[in-house]
């Protein structure tokens, strides 16, 4: 059988190689400390588990869907009202089964082959896998601690933002955990404007920032809904990463196009799902307002203990990873993590596995609280590593 070349774009799955290994060392009996992926370990509020339960219990809400509820796009109105101060309308909103499906076919709506598309590194995979999987060229933009790991536009050269398709943007960010500076998106926003540039901005993690800043929209930035869209994620604020309930916002041609692809492949999303989907919309937030502070509480608890054994001051401002510099000046993040967790028996992500600025660093998932991740700080000092 001859496969794809498609396949060829795409090289083996990190978090498969790690996890074959814990669990030959976990059949070794070995005390296994999990911070690589980020899977939320909080649990889900009743109110939604309830909308669930009662929608799967109609049998007319197992049939196919074939559009989003129109309670479902009121819901998300209402909510970017209430949250962000943004007004936008049903026709700028639609669902995805997860922000990462919908970056990748929104790739592939957006591109052809050839264009050049303006890419963050470090990024998450999946960015730059939904624009290879559309034929476009890839141009990374570094996000360096020169530049507080956020996007430094007037670095892009004048010739590839000339040529650029669009611009994905990610704030809180994956991997590097930096939150938006005051003013930078009014940047992007002009730059986009400039060279005719669509934003895709993922906001996965709004609900998870610290110190007291505040986490936004990228779409309440002035002129921000001419020139962009926005992934707009339940997962992490509501632990509900398994129900994959996402939605992009923003313009309305965008919106029209991936829903055009996407009529092609699916049905649309499960009833009962939209339903719970409904239900954490419209219902309170006090239960996310105390998930981001035990958020930051474990963010500390890892970044002051990180510190302790003489590792560089980590980022760590938003989301719910903390990037961390290697210490000792290594480079090799694969092989820091392998031997990390032989004897350490701590799991966590090579920076490299995110671009090729990610190299020298590596993710911690902030998935463990604060007394384990205090055993997690003293495994990696008696380690010696």
């Amino acid at each position: 059988m001859q496969f794809s070349k498609r396949l060829d774009l795409f090289g083996n799955e990190i978090f498969a190689a790690l996890n074959n290994r814990r669990l030959e060392l976990e059949a070794q009996g070995r005390k296994i400390y999990n911070m690589s992926v980020g899977t939320p370990d909080f649990t889900t509020p009743e109110h939604i588990k309830k909308a669930l339960i009662e929608a799967a219990s109609d049998d007319a809400n197992w049939r196919y869907s074939l559009r989003d509820l129109p309670e479902l796009l009121d819901a998300v109105c209402s909510y970017y009202r209430k949250r962000f101060q943004v007004e936008i309308t049903p026709d700028m909103v639609m669902s995805v089964y997860g922000s990462q499906e919908g970056m990748g076919h929104l790739g592939m709506t957006l591109c052809d082959e050839g264009d050049t598309v303006l890419l963050p590194d470090p990024c998450y995979p999946v960015f730059a896998a939904g624009s290879l999987l559309g034929g476009a060229v890839p141009y990374y933009y570094p996000l360096t601690a020169e530049h507080d790991f956020l996007p430094y536009v007037e670095d892009i050269p004048e010739d590839v933002a000339r040529k650029a398709k669009y611009m994905i943007v990610s704030l809180p960010s994956n991997p590097v955990g930096s939150i938006a500076s005051p003013g930078l998106y009014e940047e992007i926003v002009a730059f986009a404007k400039k060279y005719d540039i669509l934003i895709i901005h993922d906001n996965a993690y709004s609900d998870i920032i610290f110190d007291d800043a505040y986490g936004g929209s990228f779409l309440s930035t002035p002129g921000a809904r001419e020139v962009g869209v926005e992934f707009f994620s339940l997962s992490k604020s509501f632990n509900v990463t398994g129900a994959r309930i996402s939605f992009l916002v923003g313009r309305p041609d965008v919106i029209a196009a991936l829903r055009k692809l996407r009529s092609q492949i699916d049905f649309g999303m499960f009833l009962p799902i939209q339903k719970a989907a409904i239900a954490a919309l419209n219902g309170p937030l006090e239960s996310v307002k105390d998930q981001c502070q035990d958020y930051e509480k474990r963010r500390d608890a890892l970044c002051d203990g990180l510190r302790s054994i003489g590792w560089e001051l980590p980022n760590g401002k938003g989301t719910m990873f903390v990037w961390a510099k290697i210490p000792g000046g290594r480079t090799d993040s694969m092989e820091f993590c392998m031997e990390l967790m032989e004897k350490a028996g701590v799991i966590v992500t090579p920076g490299a596995s995110f671009g090729p600025h990610g190299e020298g660093y590596v993710r911690f998932a902030l998935v463990l609280p604060p007394e384990k991740i205090q055993e997690v700080i003293k495994a990696i000092r008696v380690s010696g590593i």
